[in-house]
């Protein structure tokens, strides 16, 4: 029993400090574009990285999603012949991806053209990249995650160094794909996998009950924030979409914790099921509660203590607009806390037809409660449209995997009866 506790805690501490390097730099990629960029500027490098979201989470929806559900702890041999149909199918989704960015870019022009353009180009080293990180982790390999990451960070430094004196998005989604990229190359290194671009039609028909439900449910997810930043744009303009993304950049030590959980938190909850399936509901209700608290207790203390001088020094002009928004902000992050315990609940049950069903009808409300927020009062309403419609999907989720539980062992409720 102690021995199993340790272990899943040493594989959560990969886990974290994973995520931790990889949120990190996210965050400094922000900060470095938002000030050189200034809000609108920024609005246009945040359209991309949301397009760029949607197009991961297809790539985890095909690839990465139905690897960890199935191959989390397998024997060597299976996983090496999984992770290399996997990364492949990665692989390929980036190649496509990048060449239908490529594609729009030419045809929009201008500063977003440019920005397209270059993620076109970013795109398929930015998901091979993506696919290591869950295949490590999957293997319980997580310290080979880490350093991945820590390559591509500082391979980010110079990079960024030299986008910024040119100041332009273009070169500033260069700097961030191309170091992914290098980050890429070192994680077939590691693994002594090659991507097998042959096997990814088996791949995906293999699992195909999985896939194409994580596929949607993902893109779902992703996708709503896309086309709420791409409405709240055509509505308020580019710069109410660099305010909401500021504003998110203030939470990204919280959102580092969420991602490291969730990284570890599927292949958890799956060896959980097989040990004690009796234990699922407390495991995922620890699992979501602490995540919540963790987000709460950080949106308060910047909303309280951060003094104006360090947010105008973190974020420049941005800060002003972003400042009003870190309330809604900070409540729509924790109930995305709250839903990650039931998303690993019944991802390790393998319920996917029950998370589609709550993905779906949370991505509905976040996309409607954040365009209508966005029409009555620009980016405080999107940001408070968005919130309430979060807290909704939570209940959502929460009552799926109530669902999910009693169907697979007759339990009558899950976690308070």
């Amino acid at each position: 029993m102690r021995q199993g506790v340790r272990a899943m805690a040493g594989r959560l501490s990969w886990g974290l400090g994973d995520q931790a390097v990889s949120s990190l730099s996210n965050f400094a990629v922000g900060i470095v574009v938002a000030r050189g960029l200034g809000a609108t500027g920024f609005g246009v490098f945040t359209l991309a990285w949301v397009t760029y979201g949607v197009l991961l989470n297809v790539s985890r929806g095909l690839a990465t999603d139905p690897l960890v559900v199935r191959f989390s702890g397998a024997a060597d041999e299976r996983w090496r012949a999984a992770v290399a149909r996997s990364s492949g199918t990665a692989m390929l989704i980036g190649l496509a991806s990048g060449a239908l960015s490529v594609l729009a870019g030419l045809a929009l022009g201008g500063e977003v053209g440019w920005a397209f353009l270059g993620l076109g180009v970013v795109l398929p080293g930015l998901l091979v990249q993506d696919s290591w990180r869950y295949a490590f982790f999957a293997s319980g390999q997580g310290h080979r995650a880490f350093l991945n990451d820590i390559v591509w960070a500082a391979a980010m430094v110079p990079a960024l160094l030299f986008a910024a004196r040119s100041g332009s998005v273009f070169a500033f989604v260069l700097a961030w794909g191309l170091s992914a990229a290098l980050a890429a190359a070192f994680g077939a290194l590691q693994s002594g996998v090659l991507p097998r671009a042959a096997g990814v039609r088996e791949w995906v028909s293999h699992h195909r009950d999985l896939g194409s439900r994580y596929l949607v449910e993902n893109v779902s997810n992703s996708g709503a924030s896309q086309l709420r930043s791409y409405g709240l744009g055509a509505i308020a303009g580019l710069s109410a979409v660099g305010a909401i993304r500021g504003g998110e950049l203030l939470l990204a030590p919280f959102l580092a914790l969420l991602m490291g959980v969730s990284l570890v938190a599927v292949p958890e909850a799956a060896r959980v099921l097989k040990r004690a399936p009796a234990r699922l509901p407390t495991f995922c209700l620890v699992l979501g509660g602490g995540q919540a608290a963790a987000a709460l207790v950080w949106g308060l203390g910047i909303l309280f203590f951060l003094p104006d001088s360090v947010g105008t020094l973190v974020l420049g002009s941005v800060w002003g607009p972003a400042q009003e928004l870190i309330l809604p902000i900070t409540l729509s992050v924790t109930a995305a806390g709250v839903i990650a315990g039931a998303t690993a609940g019944l991802r390790a049950l393998g319920a996917a037809k029950l998370s589609l069903r709550a993905q779906l009808f949370a991505s509905a409300g976040y996309l409607g409660g954040g365009l209508a927020g966005a029409a009555l009062a620009g980016a405080v309403g999107a940001s408070w449209g968005s919130a309430i419609a979060m807290w909704c999907g939570a209940v959502v989720w929460w009552w799926q995997l109530r669902v999910g539980f009693r169907a697979r062992t007759g339990t009558e409720a899950v976690g308070v009866r």
